[in-house]
């Protein structure tokens, strides 16, 4: 599998350019059969080696920039191993979203407390419609969907369990959906966001973002430039959102 268990007996560099070439070899094959769909790589930090080579979205871009692969390949998300990274679900969606890797998502999440993959079916509707916001953010699927890689509790013992764990999970998605997609329409959590950034979009902000740090200094010195810090408005949004869900 795709990490290690030791160092004593590992090569890193020599296992990263192995990994790379063999993912190059699996895309070039792709092209060859003239397969169309999307090739995914799951970020997981852990499990089953202690260190996985694709630790999350973060890592697995890098590694595939390396190799020319990050217009190849794409990700898929799960909330579950975005827990285990210390990330939240709506981190690496983003993350994801902001470097167009963005492929497909595993809806199933984690014990917080428990620090294993737990691969529990989804049951907060505040996460869920966060994740979806993202998604909704990157103009939706164009690869892949919502998937449920999730598995009962050993003492779900009875058939039905099966149903109430799928059936439950589908009404989390769309109670979720439906609020990332009010929110979204609403510009509720756009318009604050773009307040936050206006002044960067100023043509002295912009010019400042095009020069040398000595021209920014003399400025700043001529100018008596004097930044003050603003709210971030935190709680405000939480509340925003508590609203939606």
């Amino acid at each position: 599998r795709e990490g290690y268990e030791t160092l004593l007996n590992t090569d890193m560099g020599r296992e990263r350019e192995h990994a790379g070439r063999f993912l190059c070899m699996v895309v070039d094959h792709a092209r060859k059969i003239g397969f169309d769909g999307t090739i995914l790589i799951e970020p997981k930090p852990q499990e089953p080696t202690k260190h996985q080579y694709d630790y999350d979205v973060a890592t697995i871009y890098g590694f595939l920039k390396d190799f020319g692969l990050e217009k190849e390949v794409k990700l898929n998300i799960e909330q579950g191993h975005a827990i285990l990274a210390g990330h939240s679900f709506e981190h690496e969606l983003a993350l994801a979203r902001e470097l167009g890797v963005l492929g497909s998502i595993d809806m199933n999440r984690n014990d917080y407390q428990s620090g294993w993959d737990t691969d529990q079916f989804p049951d907060n509707v505040p996460e869920t419609a966060l994740a979806y916001y993202e998604i909704l953010r990157d103009g939706g699927f164009t690869t892949g969907g919502t998937n449920f890689d999730a598995k009962l509790r050993r003492q779900s013992l009875d058939p039905e369990d099966l149903i109430f764990g799928h059936a439950g999970a589908m009404d989390i998605c769309a109670r979720g959906f439906k609020a990332a997609a009010r929110m979204l329409e609403d510009d509720a959590l756009e318009a604050p966001r773009r307040e936050r950034y206006a002044g960067w979009d100023t043509p002295e902000a912009q010019a400042m973002l095009l020069s040398d740090l000595d021209s920014i200094s003399e400025r700043v010195i001529s100018e008596g430039i004097d930044p003050q810090p603003r709210s971030g408005r935190q709680e405000v949004l939480e509340n925003i959102v508590n609203r939606y869900v």
